[in-house]
């Protein structure tokens, strides 16, 4: 039997949703097969794949994509993590749980690299806080 289904979306699957697959698949990829997408693919940010090699995660493997209808209409849970994506996602059917986490794109993130870093870094833990608190439910 196939696993539920969690599909991470975002604006351009570059950074918050990639960095939420690769902590998803880390943490969840025991009970859950995890997927994200965009609502355009714009690549994977390099600065998302050195902020995940901090905490023992390569995502360099991942792939930036749009969002397959399919995976969408069979997932378990879409969790929506930018504005973008919660208003522009297709519509789900009435099986599918949906949640919304509001993060602050760290592809915009301006300053110094090390203040950019830091975006980076705080999204990366809201998300596995998140998760973390998926996985106790």
């Amino acid at each position: 039997m196939s696993k539920p289904i969690i599909y991470f979306l975002c604006t351009g699957n570059s950074c918050r949703s990639q960095m939420a697959e690769g902590l998803g698949r880390h943490m969840l990829g025991d009970e859950y097969e995890v997927h994200s997408a965009g609502i355009e693919a714009h690549g994977v940010n390099p600065k998302a794949v050195e902020m995940m090699d901090e905490v023992g995660i390569d995502i360099r493997g991942q792939e930036s994509a749009v969002i397959d209808r399919d995976l969408l209409n069979r997932a378990r849970l879409v969790i929506t993590l930018c504005g973008d994506a919660k208003e522009n996602c297709p519509v789900t059917p009435p099986n599918v749980d949906t949640d919304h986490w509001g993060l602050v794109d760290p592809a915009k993130a301006e300053g110094t690299e090390e203040e950019v870093n830091q975006v980076f870094r705080d999204v990366r833990d809201d998300i596995k806080r998140r998760i973390e608190a998926l996985k106790a439910q």
